[in-house]
């Protein structure tokens, strides 16, 4: 059952880029470059790592989405790594169980009951583009522990107005 909760800014070191449906992998795949970064500087992950959404245009396959891994205190990026900050503020969140490629149903289901609460998302259209204040899958499941994506927990955290 979704939820709304409350969170504080959460800093983070991410890599950003521009891409298609087929190309995920190449935000996707530097979650672990990152966690290897924050290794390298004596740093561990202040949360589970995510991909956070910053505009979705389906109809021209263009997405602009973020690769992030949260940390303890703001810090520097370095190379194509760039520091920021999830925004403070109220999430429609919930949990999926399964692989990555399912998660459709569980966003479209976050959606339709925010609807019906009448809730009112931080979110933008323009030019046939969804632009989000802030709009987050978690991975809490670590790859290495659990390699078959199938058994992985996803949150969905999708922030309000």
């Amino acid at each position: 059952m979704p939820q709304i909760i409350e969170f504080p800014p959460r800093p983070y070191l991410g890599v950003r880029r521009t891409i298609t449906m087929t190309t995920f992998h190449l935000v996707a795949d530097r979650i672990g470059e990152i966690i290897g970064r924050l290794a390298e500087r004596g740093t561990a992950p202040a949360g589970a790592p995510f991909l956070r959404y910053h505009s979705i245009d389906l109809a021209a396959d263009r997405l602009e989405v973020s690769a992030g891994v949260p940390v303890p205190a703001p810090m520097d990026g370095g190379d194509d790594l760039y520091a920021a900050t999830l925004p403070a503020g109220r999430y429609a969140t919930t949990t999926h169980h399964g692989h990555p490629d399912q998660l459709v149903g569980t966003v479209e289901s976050l959606l339709r009951w925010g609807r019906e609460q009448g809730l009112e998302w931080d979110l933008t259209e323009k030019d046939g583009a969804e632009h989000w204040g802030c709009r987050l899958e978690l991975y809490r499941t670590d790859p290495r522990v659990e390699p078959d994506m199938n058994n992985w927990d996803i949150d969905l955290q999708l922030r309000l107005t």
